[in-house]
């Protein structure tokens, strides 16, 4: 896709992501991709857009990693057009079988992600995708908990980054996204 169409294409995606003014909380402008999806020609034209950036990493990537749980709606079709295995990190308590698991700081705070242990078994590099970046906290903690399991992130790859809350800085790996809002 040449860089006029794919700017087009970009333009669609946005025109169909609603924004929300103080969601969850006073002062969040809530950037919703669901409603992507409710219009099928911007659900195919970000399928397009997808396939087309994960076609051009040039890392070897063994699996995908999809984070809880918008990273689960793209996840599953970047490991199909990748023809590797998907891979859920998921929030502490909700996966079966032995895992490994990192705990880390948010705002005010702290949470723990999960994977299962045995699911990098024979991999060497991942990518890892999201939704959105924001403060960059969960994406990094993905990779620090992917790098504890010996394994290399090829990539960190979200569908919208919000540029202005500085997450970017945090991630250790290569970082892109489609869409960027300040």
């Amino acid at each position: 896709m040449d860089e006029l169409d794919r700017e087009r294409k970009l333009e669609l995606v946005k025109k169909h992501i609603n924004s929300y003014p103080d969601f969850p909380k006073e002062g969040i402008l809530f950037r919703d991709i669901f409603s992507v999806f409710n219009d099928q020609t911007a659900s195919e034209v970000l399928q397009e857009l997808i396939a087309d950036h994960v076609k051009s990493i040039e890392k070897s990537v063994d699996a995908v990693i999809g984070l809880e749980s918008r990273g689960f709606l793209f996840g599953p079709q970047i490991a199909n057009t990748l023809s590797v295995p998907f891979i859920p990190i998921r929030k502490k308590g909700k996966l079966p079988g032995e895992l490994v698991r990192i705990e880390y700081s948010l705002e005010y705070g702290k949470d723990v992600i999960e994977l299962q242990k045995d699911s990098l078994c024979g991999k060497s590099s991942v990518l890892i995708v999201d939704d959105l970046l924001a403060t960059g906290g969960t994406m990094k903690a993905a990779c620090d908990l992917i790098k504890s399991c010996g394994v290399d992130v090829a990539e960190c790859f979200v569908i919208m980054e919000l540029s202005g809350l500085g997450g970017k800085s945090k991630i250790p790996a290569p970082f892109h996204s489609l869409i960027c809002y300040d």
